[in-house]
């Protein structure tokens, strides 16, 4: 379902390190441009409360996103959507430490609507440079596929996808007949493996994608010692189709190369981002929902007889057991062997408790799961551990997603696939989801599903 999404991206971005180190810094740099040249023409001082908020501002937004590769339409929708949740974040920190009174309003006014509109500018100007920049024949660069098979035409369609920027795919190189080939390689067929060294040093090809079965090694071993006499860039595309990509990216370890298939997002500054964004924002959410956390407490203890607080054994990161907070909806609590998931009109649960279950208000106490480390405010919500035993058997990759901390709410929650799972199918799209936030996450994505959730949590009904 995402895999194709998974290759076109690292296909893309593999001859693309100079633009995407540019989009890294573009979109903090004009960010704090944009504020620092409002702030000047209403001749207001940069002093230390504007420089602190343009420091923030530029630790949140940074690494951005390259948006050079995406549309028009979609990098204008990404900029504004990206941009409203940070000015929602940024909203909320002024409002609990009290620092909105030192900026004026028609500065803050002025900088919201000029940044998404000078983004927008710098990318669509962006846009126009790289394809010009690609037009010119000296910066094309053709590429061939050694491999008429599945996996061929995914890399091909993919190389096709990024024509604009200077790649021409050319064709494929199989040994096979053309009746074992899939249809889409058949006309576009340039001959056998004997035939690339020639053919990419005759026609100057530039790259050359090996997408052969781990089983042709053999054939593999021999196609590069031909090749390796041209000057064309080799790219070896493993046939795991059938694995679930996470983070994959070549490492180095002491001198040998590795490929990582199936690995953490979070690492390096990764992590430290990670780690820094939940302890601001859930000390920030805690402090802000003190009085709701009382008052529902109240109303957990008058509700039926039992704690205010239950407590659920869940696999957090790397499948370790750790206690969850929550606040008691039901009359009995389940965390055995066997624990029996929550349906519409349960007899269970307490009318109070279904209110706070509609609403999510029995997920707030998770956030001092998050200050402990626990967990995280966004990631794959966390099932008991006797589901996890369950699920781990039918779904493919199903533990995968403990490579990183369980969330208060996740990419799955916000794409409508929250309350019961009733079925395997409906748990398989869930670890789908959180597979793909795995592939992708950023800061800016964690801040876009927090936006969503209020959303969600006030117009939804899939919750009991």
């Amino acid at each position: 379902m995402f895999e194709d999404r998974t290759y076109k991206r690292t296909f893309y971005s593999a001859p693309q390190s100079v633009t995407s180190l540019v989009a890294a810094f573009l979109e903090p740099a004009l960010t704090v441009l944009a504020f620092v040249a409002v702030t000047l023409y209403y001749d207001e001082p940069l002093d230390r409360p504007a420089l602190t908020l343009g420091l923030l501002v530029f630790a949140l937004t940074l690494p951005g996103r390259n948006r050079f590769r995406d549309s028009l339409t979609a990098a204008g929708v990404d900029i504004v959507t990206s941009w409203i949740t940070l000015i929602a974040i940024l909203a909320l920190c002024g409002y609990a430490t009290r620092s909105l009174h030192y900026f004026e309003d028609e500065v803050l006014l002025s900088w919201i609507l000029a940044t998404p509109v000078l983004q927008f500018g710098a990318v669509a100007i962006g846009q126009q440079i790289l394809r010009r920049l690609a037009a010119r024949p000296s910066a094309r660069r053709s590429a061939v596929v050694v491999g008429g098979g599945a996996l061929g035409v995914k890399v091909a369609r993919a190389l096709d996808e990024i024509k604009d920027h200077g790649v021409d795919f050319v064709g494929y190189f199989d040994d096979r007949t053309d009746e074992r080939l899939e249809p889409e390689a058949t006309p576009l067929r340039l001959g056998g493996l004997r035939d690339v060294a020639n053919y990419v040093t005759r026609h100057n090809v530039r790259e050359v994608y090996i997408t052969l079965p781990l089983g042709s090694q053999p054939r593999i071993v021999e196609l590069l010692e031909q090749v390796q006499g041209t000057t064309a860039s080799l790219f070896f595309v493993p046939d795991v189709f059938g694995i679930s990509i996470i983070q994959g990216r070549l490492q180095d370890m002491n001198g040998i190369p590795v490929v990582g298939i199936c690995e953490t997002p979070f690492t390096g500054t990764n992590e430290l981002v990670k780690r820094a964004s939940d302890l601001v924002l859930a000390t920030l959410i805690l402090i802000l929902i003190s009085p709701v956390l009382l008052a529902i407490a109240i109303g957990v203890r008058l509700s039926s007889p039992g704690p205010i607080i239950f407590t659920q054994r869940r696999n957090g990161l790397d499948g370790t057991e750790i206690v969850v907070y929550k606040f008691r909806s039901m009359r009995v609590q389940d965390d055995g062997p066997v624990v029996r998931q929550a349906t519409k009109d349960d007899p269970r649960i307490t009318p109070f408790g279904a209110f706070i279950r509609r609403t999510s208000l029995d997920e707030l106490p998770q956030f001092i799961n998050v200050l402990q480390g626990r967990m995280s405010i966004v990631g794959p919500r966390p099932h008991a551990v006797a589901h996890n035993e369950q699920y781990r058997q039918l779904i493919k990759a199903y533990m995968v997603r403990h490579k990183v901390k369980p969330g208060i709410t996740g990419w799955a929650q916000v794409n409508g696939l929250r309350g019961e799972t009733d079925t395997i199918e409906k748990m398989r799209q869930r670890v789908e989801y959180d597979l793909e936030y795995l592939r992708n996450w950023t800061l800016g994505l964690d801040l876009q599903i927090i936006v969503r959730t209020i959303r969600v949590v006030f117009f939804d009904n899939h919750a009991y």
